[in-house]
């Protein structure tokens, strides 16, 4: 459905990524799959699963806030 990707690269490590993802899932309910690591590496997953669009979308912008605010910036 909507994905947001954001970078952190910085001279004193090697680069970070984070991606947002809200989508449907087979269960008619809606979740939003976020996965953070270092680029090129395995990364972490978490799935949170709500009740419909809006608590989804607001759980996702708040998540992706907090990335913006920890240095990460949107991939073009």
């Amino acid at each position: 459905m909507t994905c947001c990707l954001m970078y952190q690269s910085n001279a004193c490590g090697p680069a970070r990524y984070y991606r947002v993802e809200i989508a449907l899932n087979l269960f008619e309910e809606v979740s939003v799959l976020r996965e953070w690591g270092h680029k090129g590496g395995k990364g972490r997953m978490e799935i949170a699963i709500f009740a419909n669009l809006r608590h989804a979308s607001e759980a996702a912008d708040r998540w992706r806030e907090r990335a913006l605010k920890r240095g990460y910036d949107r991939a073009a």
